[in-house]
């Protein structure tokens, strides 16, 4: 018994499951890893050639881990390159090729990518109100929600490269503006959810996180409209330092799992509460359909060179989602999956945001000792980043020490977002500090 135990055991390691494919994957990872070594070695610092080299085995382990990244990375990686030799390095051919011109521009590529999202969206809703063939069109929400994080991290590959295409000062890891991180936003917030949605085997949750990432779509839009803002600028000072590769992709993974967990709160208290009659005690979908309509007047009073029809019709689509949830709220139920997944996805998601905004916290200190001699100067930003991690510090902690649990919990999440998104954005319409190059 115990050889056969032993055998069992061996033969079901980690590196035993390895097939063709993922070995294939590895070695094109080092070999294009080792390539960009080489050609570009002149031109990093000690620090960036570290970062290149630990990235390499970072992302052999991540498509080790779960295969469609590995997908993801190998068509990601043809397309940029494929774009890349289209460029020939004159970027008045994004004018005259066609691929580049309406798809793997950067810009291009990007809009793609906004309009994927939505679509993705409105498949995983038709899924859930659709009295036959739901699961199609949920199926269809998922691939599509997989093709736009393509397009979007195509377009973010591509942009890197028409950077320095500009100028060798201009050049930088397009992480660095408004526009930039919200591209980040959603494509880090939509593959940890498809990773749950594998996990789980539901994609009943795609209705709900999918709206918070067409949310930030719509921004991004809006953002493009009235700065002009897909235009590539150089980095002001601040922002020339290699922490920033490092700092800005581990805060959005916060950001964008906080994200998710709040969304999958929304459908918790949903199912918790599908068959309340009186209307008082739909609190959640109330409260979120409030807080979504009062982003138009916040941003038309902020900027009002948008004008006002746009937040128009974003309060419009707004109000009838919400109204569409009220009504739907017991067919949403029955279709969404059991509370303990539901609460367990929530705290997974938690745990994974709260791990990394930890280490993006450290690391915005270390960065703002090398930028202005100071690890802390609880600048507004910095303080809002610390009221984020306090307030995921003590859910974890009522979690595992005094086991919070339930409706109380998926409220904390829920809260929890508001929280978040003032640290990300209202912390830069409102307030004025170090981070100031991140105004609106």
């Amino acid at each position: 018994m115990t050889t056969s135990t032993t055998t069992l055991t061996l033969n079901d390691s980690w590196l035993s499951r390895r097939n063709a494919f993922d070995w294939g994957f590895a070695a094109l990872v080092v070999a294009g890893g080792l390539w960009a070594f080489a050609r570009y070695l002149a031109h990093m610092d000690i620090y960036e050639r570290v970062i290149l080299l630990a990235a390499i085995p970072a992302v052999v382990w991540l498509g080790w881990f779960w295969r469609p990244l590995a997908v993801l990375g190998l068509v990601v990686a043809a397309a940029s390159l494929l774009a890349i030799a289209s460029y020939g390095g004159d970027l008045s051919r994004a004018d005259t090729v066609f691929w580049l011109k309406y798809f793997l521009s950067s810009q291009s590529a990007i809009l793609w990518m906004s309009v994927l999202f939505f679509m993705s969206t409105l498949f995983y809703w038709l899924g859930f109100m659709a009295t036959s063939q739901s699961a199609t069109m949920e199926l269809i929400g998922s691939r599509v929600a997989w093709a736009a994080v393509t397009m979007a991290l195509i377009g973010t590959m591509v942009r890197w490269y028409e950077s320095h295409q500009l100028g060798p000062d201009i050049g930088h890891i397009p992480v660095s503006n408004l526009y930039e991180v919200f591209v980040l936003f959603c494509w880090i917030t939509t593959v940890f959810y498809l990773y749950y949605e594998a996990r789980y085997r539901t994609r009943a949750l795609g209705a709900f996180v999918m709206l918070v990432v067409s949310a930030a779509v719509g921004f991004l839009l809006w953002y493009t409209l009235v700065r002009d803002a897909q235009q590539i600028q150089p980095l002001v000072p601040a922002l020339q330092s290699w922490w920033m590769k490092l700092h800005v992709p581990a805060n959005f993974i916060g950001y964008g799992t906080f994200s998710l967990s709040a969304m999958v709160a929304f459908a918790y208290l949903i199912k918790s509460q599908a068959d309340e009659a009186r209307w008082y005690k739909l609190a959640p979908i109330w409260l979120l359909g409030i807080a979504l309509c009062f982003v138009p007047v916040a941003f038309r009073q902020r900027a009002q060179e948008a004008g006002g029809s746009y937040w128009l019709v974003y309060a419009a689509i707004s109000a009838v989602i919400m109204a569409a949830i009220l009504i739907g709220r017991r067919r949403i139920a029955q279709r969404l999956p059991s509370l303990e997944v539901l609460d367990d996805v929530m705290y997974k998601a938690i745990t994974v945001g709260f791990a990394f905004f930890t280490i993006a916290t450290v690391l915005g200190a270390l960065w703002a000792a090398d930028a202005w001699g100071g690890y802390w100067s609880w600048d507004p930003k910095e303080t809002w980043a610390l009221i984020v991690w306090l307030n995921y510090a003590t859910w974890l902690h009522m979690r595992l020490v005094k086991g919070l649990r339930g409706t109380v919990a998926a409220w904390w999440a829920l809260v929890g977002l508001g929280v978040t998104t003032f640290a990300f954005l209202g912390v830069n319409m409102f307030l004025s500090g170090l981070h100031s190059y991140g105004t609106l």
